[in-house]
């Protein structure tokens, strides 16, 4: 019975990776013939009173509805309760919808886990004119706490993620109370007002990371914003048994996800997915948090290096 479920798990996620193929034009659907030699001249021209002419852009909505529909129906079959025992804490950086944020926390029962808080990231975090404040305390809280798994060569932004995800992970993969360190430093950023949480919460070993959605901006600026949450998303790697962040459609293609996944050492460490707007993009999360807790990592979604979905 358990070998039969598993083929049923893995014949479920290939058509669920089928579905995000045709939804993004690159499954079977798509194929177009490259021999046909009829001119234009031999089709049969529409009628330009013909009001029965269908709307080109209908089928791929409608395809697109498909996809998510199929994904949101198939979530739990996918899932297979891989999260029962691991708890999983999501930290919202500024900007974050509270729509996501809704979404994500409904898909972590969904498989099988428990959530142990929502931590929110301040939009005094990561304005650049802060630094000096984000620098500051984190070196304080550095020196005051001694812990040997804050690196005091570090930078000051992954310093902050590694006092982070103190305060929210643990690699222990059934969670821990919250110690001394993390009740520490939960109070100090908030009293900073660098970040909103529940102060008791549990330490998560999953840590699921929501990035706003994307958003024109300088490119000055865009590459500012790519540097301090590269260096808040590495020190989040770094108590955790997994990380996975989660941005947009958008975001992938050329917004602040496609910037940080140029970074090799963040590629290296934590997973990151695309289409957190869509049902399809939302269930590649938690597909990808599940891998983690083997040390998977990668880059899924439709601009994913590493294809639409992780299937092992």
């Amino acid at each position: 019975m358990i070998g039969l479920r598993r083929h049923v798990v893995a014949v479920v996620a290939a058509l669920f990776a089928l579905a995000v193929g045709i939804a993004l034009g690159g499954g079977p659907l798509s194929y177009v013939p490259q021999d046909d030699t009829s001119s234009t001249s031999d089709r049969t021209e529409p009628d330009d009173d013909d009001s029965e002419s269908p709307d080109p852009e209908a089928v791929p909505a409608d395809v697109g509805g498909f996809a998510d529909a199929f994904a949101a129906s198939a979530a739990a079959r996918l899932y297979n309760g891989a999260l029962l025992g691991h708890p999983t804490v999501v930290v919202a950086m500024p900007g974050v919808e509270p729509g996501l944020v809704d979404a994500m926390v409904a898909e972590v029962p969904a498989a099988g886990g428990v959530l142990t808080g929502i931590f929110e990231i301040t939009e005094q975090t990561v304005d650049q004119d802060e630094t000096s404040l984000v620098d500051s305390l984190g070196s304080q809280l550095m020196t005051q706490l001694g812990d040997t798994r804050v690196d005091p060569t570090a930078s000051t932004y992954v310093r902050l993620g590694q006092l982070l995800s103190v305060a929210v992970a643990t690699p222990v993969k059934d969670g821990l109370r919250a110690d001394a360190s993390a009740q520490t430093i939960r109070a100090s950023l908030s009293t900073a007002g660098l970040l909103t949480g529940p102060g008791d919460a549990r330490l998560a070993p999953l840590v699921l990371v929501l990035l706003p959605a994307s958003a024109d901006e300088e490119p000055d600026d865009a590459l500012a914003e790519a540097a301090i949450y590269a260096g808040l998303m590495t020190g989040l790697r770094g108590n955790g048994a997994g990380v996975v962040l989660l941005g947009d459609t958008a975001s992938g293609v050329d917004g602040l996800l496609s910037e940080l996944r140029q970074d090799d050492l963040l590629n290296s460490t934590i997973a990151t997915v695309d289409g957190g707007d869509t049902a399809i993009g939302r269930v590649t999360a938690m597909l990808a948090l599940i891998s983690s807790l083997d040390g998977s990592v990668g880059a899924y979604g439709a601009s994913g290096s590493d294809g639409a979905v992780p299937i092992s």
